[in-house]
C-alpha cells in the first residue's frame, strides 16, 4: 500500500540509484590505489553526475539513496529537480538494498535498482528492465565480474538480499540458485561493465571514444582526459 491506502498503480515506475559522497579516501578505493585517492573521488563524482543526467527523463519517479547522511545538501544539489533524494539504510550491501525496494514497492509497482560504477550503461538496458517487469518478478543485469549492475523487482520482495556472497564472483550464481529455489521468474538483461579500477578505467575510455555518444558522455569523456592529466 502507498502513502494513501491504495496499492500501486500497475503503471507506476521506480528508478533509484545508490550512491556515496564522492570525498577523497572514501570511494573507489582500488581505483584509488593507482590513480590517487583525489583523481579518483573526481572520476566518481564524474559518474553520479553523468548518471543523474542520463537517466533523469526515465521512469515516472527518480531517488537518488545515499550516503553518508551529512553529505544530503550535495545530493540535493546534484539531483536538482529531476530526483529525489533518500538516505540508504544502515547494514550491509544486501540489507540497505532490501529496505530500498521494501519501501519503493509501497510507492511503485514497477522498481528498478542501479548503482553509480557504470556511468555509459544503455538507457535501452534500463527502459528493458521496466517492461520487463510487467512480466517477471526480478530483472538482472550481470556483470563481467560475477556481480550485477541493476536489479528490478515488481510486486513482491525475492529472497536475494540475505547472506549473500556480496563483491565476489560468486553473486551472481548464489543470486539465480536462490531464485530458481523459490520459483520466482527473471528475465536477464546483457552483461555491463562497472568501473572499479584502473584497467575498467581504461576500458571505459576506449568505449567512449570508439561508439558514438549522447552529450552527457561526451563530457564525461573530455572530463574523463582531464583528470588523467593531473597529479593525484
Amino acid at each position: 500500500m502507498n502513502d494513501f491506502g491504495l496499492p500501486p498503480d500497475p503503471d507506476s515506475t521506480l528508478l533509484g540509484m545508490f550512491a556515496k559522497h564522492w570525498a577523497p579516501g572514501k570511494v573507489k578505493t582500488r581505483l584509488a590505489a593507482t590513480l590517487g585517492e583525489s583523481r579518483a573521488a573526481i572520476v566518481y563524482a564524474l559518474f553520479v553526475a553523468t548518471l543523474v543526467e542520463r537517466f533523469s527523463g526515465v521512469a515516472q519517479r527518480r531517488v537518488i539513496a545515499f550516503s553518508p547522511p551529512e553529505a544530503v545538501s550535495a545530493f540535493r544539489s546534484i539531483a536538482k529537480s529531476h530526483w529525489g533524494v533518500i538516505l540508504q539504510a544502515a547494514g550491509d550491501l544486501g540489507a540497505r538494498m532490501q529496505s530500498y525496494f521494501e519501501s519503493s514497492l509501497g510507492q511503485a509497482e514497477r522498481v528498478v535498482l542501479i548503482g553509480s560504477d557504470a556511468p555509459d550503461l544503455p538507457t535501452a538496458y534500463v527502459l528493458e528492465a521496466l517492461d520487463a517487469l510487467r512480466t517477471c518478478d526480478v530483472v538482472l543485469g550481470p556483470t563481467s565480474d560475477g556481480g550485477y549492475y541493476l536489479v528490478g523487482v515488481a510486486r513482491r520482495l525475492p529472497p536475494i538480499f540475505d547472506q549473500m556472497a556480496w563483491s565476489t564472483p560468486a553473486l551472481w550464481p548464489q543470486t539465480i540458485a536462490r531464485l530458481q529455489q523459490a520459483g520466482v521468474i527473471w528475465h536477464e538483461l546483457p552483461t555491463w561493465y562497472d568501473v572499479d579500477d584502473e584497467a575498467d578505467l581504461h576500458a571505459l575510455s576506449a568505449r567512449l571514444s570508439h561508439s558514438p555518444l549522447e552529450g552527457s558522455l561526451v563530457n564525461l569523456r573530455h572530463a574523463l582526459r582531464s583528470v588523467s592529466g593531473r597529479r593525484a
